[in-house]
């Protein structure tokens, strides 16, 4: 039977003339409701409840301000594109650029000009670039390399339509503007470019501000206010120490040179670039994210290879690049031998040197390093290909071109490989049937590290395989190596880059013992530090205490102290002892190695295989050995100054334990 029940009314009820129940007043009866009884909410649950809506408000809120400040990302990208495009300089510089391969190296000049802005569409400023530097960002190893030119070092400029001249490669931007640095810049390196960024110094000075400043390790006292006459320079003030500078005074710094010379000034671009990854890991965040993009947007042109515009993706996936970089691999390639003041020059070969370690940075030369430091053998890691040295090779011929083995073995062997000759009386030559078209790695796996070794030699032919274990045929040709290399027809006489072993070889530290030269200075201001001081009972040889100013007592934040400890060497570089008790400090984030030396732990910061900082961290403090701008202490006296550092009250301790 079918029954229609409407809004809670029975059959009985009245219709009006749409066949809706009416209801009336008199012919309801009214009814109880009952319901089952619930179960009482325990308290837990409800601030359970509570803290889910609340996660869910604050989620819902953080969602739409990310996409907010995502949006306006993409905007600032679209308008530096635009903006770029709107440069014909830059524009025409930008269709010499070359296209990268997706996954691969990507290398970009940095060109910073002394641009200055008086007024709406009046530009005036130096006719030379200020900052000429190479970037360059591996995602395969994890790496981010820097190099640096002398903007006085002599070289050919090329400027579109022009004979080639000679002249500092700073003077190729006020000559022939971008086009022409990028030109010099390829004609010097050989090598590839597939971004143009320019950023004038307006830009340098609020992005550092937005970021409310960048922490710097200075090394000594630096001061100019153009008040004793003759030529004006930039002005100064800078006190050695730890510390947080504004974008005027980070900017100063960086352009500093008038009473040494450019090749420290690279060396504090270096520090520079540094810190400023330190500080973008410790601040970026939603809160400073817009102020960033106003800046990037207004300061910075880029151009991209391959007549691409640039896009958010490719923006945001280099900078979560350099966001994830881990530790102690931002490498810094330098010029060696140049000799001069006002105009630097160097052989050829150095620049070659540079370029090469550029490309192939060497991410375990810490480790190396600090094993010889150490007199050490340096541990394999798994995984990890063993040094070349370690590493014997027997090259057979595999592709019938007279001389192609000889070739192979001669070039392993500069890479630094033990190459070996097949047993005697037998040719290099591989069994006819087992000639490749790929160069072909076979390893003995009852060797340690084989297989990684095959991988690592692999690489180096470019086009080449790693087929496993030698079989039967190739055993015979092994004399006991570790690999055996049957070159094929992709083969054409060269191998790739590849890092280069730079680790220098173990030597006698250069210190000797003189606790007296901080002594009564840290006696001084033990009092006013309030933490337990440490006195260098060794310094380096030629080493004395600072005159201009030996030590410095300060607040390095709120709520922590720092002293500082300044030295002079015989060559007129500095060195130091940063004492304080902030133990997270950001340039403590990108230690390389971690060692154990007579009962103390070390934290080792290393710039290539140059020991730039070493770290000593007690219950009380943190105690940071500092090496010169441009490392020139050895690492070994770099470790015996550490190890020398000794508690102020040492003695003292020592005389009531006795009693």
């Amino acid at each position: 039977m079918r029954t229609t029940l409407k809004r809670g009314i029975g059959r009985a009820a009245e219709v009006d003339g749409n066949g809706r129940g009416r209801r009336s007043h008199t012919a309801l009866t009214p009814i109880t409701r009952y319901e089952q009884p619930g179960k009482r909410r325990g308290v837990l649950a409800t601030i359970g409840r509570i803290l889910f809506l609340v996660f869910a408000v604050a989620t819902s809120l953080l969602l739409g301000i990310a996409g907010g400040h995502y949006l306006d990302f993409e905007q600032t990208v679209v308008d530096i594109d635009q903006s770029s495009k709107r440069n014909p300089q830059l524009v025409k510089a930008a269709k010499k650029l070359d296209l990268q391969l997706p996954g691969r190296p990507a290398i970009a000049l940095v060109i910073g000009t002394d641009l200055r802005r008086f007024a709406k569409g009046d530009e005036r400023g130096g006719m030379r670039s200020d900052t000429v530097m190479l970037l360059r960002a591996d995602p395969e190893q994890g790496t981010l390399s820097m190099l640096s030119m002398p903007r006085d070092l002599l070289v050919d400029i090329y400027c579109p339509g022009r004979t080639p001249s000679r002249g500092p490669i700073n003077s190729a931007f006020g000559q022939c503007g971008v086009e022409g640095t990028l030109q010099t810049v390829k004609h010097l390196t050989g090598l590839p470019v597939h971004y143009l960024v320019t950023v004038d110094f307006r830009g340098f000075i609020q992005l550092v501000d937005k970021l409310d400043g960048v922490w710097l390790d200075i090394d000594r006292r630096y001061f100019n206010d153009n008040s004793g006459g003759g030529p004006t320079f930039p002005p100064i003030d800078l006190k050695p120490g730890y510390q947080r500078l504004t974008g005027r005074e980070a900017l100063s710094y960086v352009r500093f040179r008038h009473t040494d010379s450019d090749l420290y000034r690279i060396e504090r671009q270096r520090l520079f670039m540094r810190a400023l990854k330190e500080r973008l890991s410790d601040s970026f965040n939603l809160r400073t994210l817009p102020r960033l993009m106003k800046v990037v947007r207004q300061n910075v042109q880029v151009g991209r290879g391959g007549g691409k515009s640039l896009t958010p993706d490719t923006v945001l996936g280099w900078a979560l690049f350099a966001e994830k970089l881990p530790a102690g691999r931002i490498f810094q390639s330098r010029i060696e031998g140049l000799v001069g003041y006002n105009q630097l020059t160097t052989d050829p070969s150095n620049i070659q040197s540079a370029v090469e370690e550029f490309q192939t940075p060497d991410v375990e030369a810490g480790e190396k390093a600090t094993a010889a430091a150490l007199g050490q053998r340096p541990k394999l890691k798994a995984g990890n290909a063993p040094p070349p040295g370690r590493t014997s090779i027997v090259v057979l011929n595999g592709n019938g071109i007279t001389g192609s083995a000889a070739n192979a073995t001669y070039l392993l062997s500069r890479r630094g490989y033990k190459t070996l000759p097949p047993p005697e009386g037998v040719l290099a030559n591989a069994p006819r049937g087992l000639w490749p078209f790929r160069t072909t790695v076979y390893f003995d796996p009852a060797q340690k590290g084989s297989r990684a070794a095959a991988k690592a030699v692999r690489n180096l032919f470019g086009s080449a395989d790693v087929k496993g274990a030698m079989p039967p045929q190739i055993a015979p040709f092994a004399n006991t190596a570790t690999l055996v290399v049957v070159v094929g027809q992709t083969f054409h006489g060269n191998l790739a880059p590849a890092p280069v072993d730079r680790t220098p070889k173990r030597r006698p530290p250069n210190v000797y013992r003189n606790p007296g030269a901080s002594l009564s200075y840290l006696r001084l201001i033990k009092r006013r530090a309030g933490f337990p001081l440490m006195v260098p009972s060794l310094i380096e040889r030629s080493s004395s205490i600072d005159r201009e100013k030996p030590v410095r007592i300060y607040p390095i934040t709120n709520d922590d102290k720092a002293v500082r400890l300044t030295f002079r060497t015989g060559a007129a570089e500095y060195w130091g002892v940063q004492e304080t008790t902030w133990d997270d400090a950001p340039i403590l984030d990108s230690k390389n190695v971690t060692r154990r030396i007579r009962g103390r732990e070390f934290d080792l910061y290393f710039d290539g295989s140059d020991l730039h900082m070493v770290v000593l961290k007690t219950d009380d403090a943190t105690y940071w050995v500092v090496n010169t701008l441009r490392d020139s202490l050895s690492n070994e006296t770099m470790l015996s100054i550490a190890r020398g550092l000794r508690p102020l009250d040492g003695t003292k301790k020592r005389k009531k334990k006795r009693q």
